[in-house]
């Protein structure tokens, strides 16, 4: 165990500190162990692609298998983000495991339409986005759709989403995100309730869960990736916060081995008439 916890932590030393008007809430410690391993089982072997982690699960899970903690894992793993910090630290930390697990990093908001390089280019996605509290779980709704769009016909998805049977908004989400899956092609196969616990001083015991889905009808699969309208935009972080920032830009530092501790600028959105 003491192994597990080291890995992780050289995971949690290297990710950039969160912006929480972004909704960057990083996972308690002891639960990104069981999400790594989680999804170095389910994805063992695949090529699998993070539509947004801010947590380092993605790492996390190759971190294990390049030190050799546990002997499965992604063959390789794509991260799309749209802060530049997390991609930066993707690709430096990455650069260490290669042999092992081939890891690339790229800038993209899921506002935009998936580049065509990355459509349906891998076998199974992972997405921990925005969990929709104020917009009936349209910002789930995104980045599920951006990773369906990035995955084969017979593709798996496992989705991190807030699970807490007192609060009602966490359960009409959660049952709106399995019907949209079901439009996609989508079944759960898989759900882990109430299993992670996050660094949120105003709701610490709030819980997410992990859903595992699987696609088994290709015929639902989307010929083409549109840019979100207008009206999706709204509330996407939170209410009265809506996605008005294309990227997150890290400044330059002169120390390129380390982070840059809360240096950055905002590129805005542009967004025009639905």
């Amino acid at each position: 165990m003491l192994r597990v916890l080291n890995a992780i932590s050289d995971v949690v030393q290297n990710r950039p500190p969160p912006l929480r008007e972004f909704d960057q809430i990083y996972m308690k410690v002891a639960d990104m162990v069981v999400q790594a391993e989680y999804v170095a089982r389910v994805f063992n072997g695949k090529d699998v692609v993070f539509v947004g982690d801010g947590d380092g699960i993605a790492l996390s899970a190759a971190h294990l298998k390049a030190q050799e903690v546990i002997e499965y894992g992604p063959k390789s793993i794509t991260l799309l983000d749209f802060d530049e910090r997390i991609v930066h630290s993707v690709q430096r930390f990455g650069e260490m495991m290669q042999e092992r697990v081939k890891i690339s990093a790229h800038l993209y908001n899921v506002a935009d339409p998936l580049p065509d390089e990355h459509f349906g280019a891998y076998d199974g996605f992972h997405i921990n986005p925005p969990w929709g509290a104020s917009n009936d779980g349209a910002s789930v709704a995104a980045f599920f759709e951006r990773g369906s769009q990035a995955t084969k016909d017979k593709s798996l998805g496992i989705v991190v989403i807030a699970d807490d049977p007192d609060l009602p908004w966490t359960q009409t989400v959660l049952r709106d995100t399995q019907a949209r899956a079901l439009d996609l092609g989508y079944v759960v196969a898989e759900m882990q309730p109430q299993l992670h616990l996050y660094h949120l001083d105003d709701a610490p015991d709030l819980r997410s869960c992990s859903c595992l889905f699987r696609r088994i009808d290709a015929r639902r699969m989307e010929a083409r990736s549109e840019p979100l309208t207008p009206s999706r935009l709204l509330n996407f972080y939170g209410r009265e916060s809506p996605l008005r920032v294309r990227y997150v830009r890290q400044k330059p530092t002169l120390n390129m081995d380390r982070e840059s501790d809360r240096v950055y600028t905002l590129e805005p959105l542009e967004v025009g008439n639905e």
